[in-house]
């Protein structure tokens, strides 16, 4: 590649292992070949083989018989001395038909898929440079040749792909953390070969790459506008721009060629460019979308207020023809009530005035004289007769007005005793739920007393088959307690606390149920009230009577479950008395 691109260069010198690789790969005389020859021979022996490797290959430089079965071998890495003791069986890697028909014929699943998967290996061709044309002997592959075909295949694999290797390094030999010894890490990194290809790619040019790509990688860069240069003009500029020495890279034909870490500058120069030119086009681009975003609310704005105002405009002048209409008809209402109560009371003046005109005629109808002798005072006694007929008709007016006022005093007293006696229902509801929460709080001490007599009582009777079962009945003058469990000599309990506390919990059961008994037909009495009417509560009285009726269910469960409890406590009390008095 250096000369195509006629760039000036040193030849590198490498130790090559070509010597080593004939050793063992070369035909008819190579290592391997040698060895899959004797290992056909039935007669071959480990001594055979090593006299024949002695005989054929003593002229390689890179091996060197040794006494008996031994050679060395002079690899890339060092010599190592092999012993052929035991490498004829190896090689032959024999499996007889037997064993693999016996692995077919069991009865799991796994040896059978190994034995199916050998007598397949065994009945495929072989192909490749490792075929040999022959009978039967020609399927079976001994161990070299199957590694010689392995590596033939791994060889054209990295030839037709681009390798990268990872090295493993072992710090140290006791496999021991934080410990690196130099000297051990130097061997394998020689022996490796890694030191000689750092070496090897230091003395060249490891990174190439060409003119096009270069200019358009990093064209960019340039100060200096020379878009319409060639590649190599712009890319011979960029060199100059980033002062890289001329020792340090080859100009070729085609490609640039440079020596390691070159690159990596103008590779972080590109990667800072490009952030910040990254970081201009998305303030730019910000900005662009700000700006457009305001644009958008701003005529968002403005056509909403349009479509509000025109809106508000259309409900106002609705609201303005409804206005007018409800002032046009409460005109014409107010107009006719206000002529309905006109023309009655112009009746009515006109039958008062006809009714006292009339009594005034008929009083004076037989008095001609008085009417001659009143006749100029007439008209005074007319006005006088008009205002005593006014002033009874207000009289009137207020006795109205007083029995109405007194009807609604009797309602307000009526009112005031119906808010006192809901007022006293509520103190009494009240009483009752701080009764209720006393009656609980005491069934609820009830229960934890009578749990804890029960397990006393469960207690004893396990305290009492095992004392039964450790002695064998020799313990008839032992008692137990009720409340501790434990055991103790004398004759003056007999019997007596356990049965005095059975009967304080049967008591207790008893005052439960007639409290409880209690508040359940109050509250029940009280929901059917408000239910018919005869009393007003804030509430619903058939959620309330559902509830109340959840609520009994619930206690008469737990309230018959330690019923059955107290039963089974007084029956082993019995069995104990019984067992005591015998």
């Amino acid at each position: 590649e250096y000369i195509q691109d006629g760039i000036d260069w040193a030849k590198v010198d490498f130790d090559d292992n070509q010597d080593c690789l004939n050793l063992f790969e070369k035909k008819p005389l190579g290592l391997l070949s040698l060895l899959d020859e004797e290992s056909t021979f039935p007669n071959g022996t480990d001594s055979s083989f090593a006299n024949k490797l002695k005989q054929h290959l003593k002229s390689n430089p890179c091996f060197r018989g040794e006494r008996e079965k031994a050679f060395t071998v002079s690899h890339f890495a060092g010599e190592v001395t092999y012993d052929t003791t035991g490498f004829l069986e190896k090689n032959r890697d024999l499996l007889h038909l037997d064993s693999i028909q016996l692995l077919s014929s069991c009865l799991c699943h796994l040896p059978r898929i190994f034995a199916s998967n050998m007598l397949n290996q065994a009945e495929k061709p072989v192909v490749g440079p490792l075929h040999k044309a022959g009978g039967a002997d020609s399927q079976k592959l001994s161990v070299a040749t199957k590694f010689k075909g392995q590596l033939f295949q791994l060889m054209q694999r990295l030839e037709s792909t681009t390798p990268h290797f990872i090295r493993c390094i072992k710090p140290n030999n006791l496999q021991s953390p934080g410990s690196y010894e130099q000297g051990l890490v130097l061997q394998q990194l020689r022996c490796c070969g890694v030191l000689e290809v750092v070496r090897i790619s230091r003395s060249g040019f490891p990174t190439r790459m060409s003119h096009q790509k270069f200019a358009r990688r990093y064209g960019f860069l340039l100060l200096e506008n020379v878009a319409s240069q060639d590649p190599l003009s712009v890319s011979v500029a960029i060199l100059h721009q980033f002062n890289i020495l001329p020792e340090m890279y080859q100009v070729g034909y085609t490609k640039l060629f440079f020596r390691t870490g070159q690159i990596g500058a103008l590779e972080d120069t590109r990667n800072r460019t490009l952030h910040g030119i990254l970081h201009v086009q998305s303030c730019f681009r910000g900005h662009q979308a700000r700006h457009h975003f305001k644009e958008l609310q701003r005529g968002i704005a403005t056509l909403q207020s349009f479509v509000r105002g025109e809106k508000t405009r259309k409900e106002y002048a609705i609201l303005l023809q409804r206005h007018r209409a409800a002032i046009t008809i409460q005109k014409q209402i107010k107009g006719r009530n206000g002529r309905k109560t006109f023309k009655e009371i112009s009746d009515a003046s006109v039958v008062i005035q006809s009714v006292i005109r009339g009594w005034l005629v008929r009083r004076c109808s037989g008095n001609t004289g008085l009417l001659k002798y009143g006749a100029s005072k007439g008209n005074e006694s007319d006005e006088v007769m008009v205002k005593a007929s006014f002033l009874a008709e207000l009289q009137r007016r207020v006795l109205r007005a007083e029995a109405a006022l007194r009807e609604k005093e009797e309602e307000n007293d009526i009112l005031h005793q119906r808010l006192q006696q809901y007022e006293s229902r509520w103190s009494e509801y009240e009483l009752k739920m701080k009764s209720m929460e006393e009656v609980w709080q005491k069934q609820m001490r009830s229960l934890q007393s009578s749990l804890s007599i029960a397990k006393k009582s469960l207690a004893v009777d396990d305290s009492e088959r095992n004392s039964d079962a450790s002695v064998n009945n020799a313990s008839d003058d032992r008692e137990y307690s009720w409340d501790t469990g434990t055991n103790h000599k004398g004759p003056e309990s007999n019997g007596l606390r356990p049965t005095s506390a059975g009967l304080s919990v049967i008591s207790r059961l008893a005052e439960e149920f007639e409290q409880r008994s209690q508040v359940f037909g109050d509250d029940a009495k009280f929901l059917v009230e408000v239910k018919s009417g005869q009393v007003e509560a804030n509430l619903n009285p058939d959620r309330e009577l559902r509830r109340l009726k959840q609520m009994f269910e619930t206690w008469k469960k737990d309230y018959a479950g330690r019923l059955r409890e107290t039963k089974v406590v007084l029956n082993k009390l019995g069995n104990e008395e019984g067992a005591l008095d015998r």
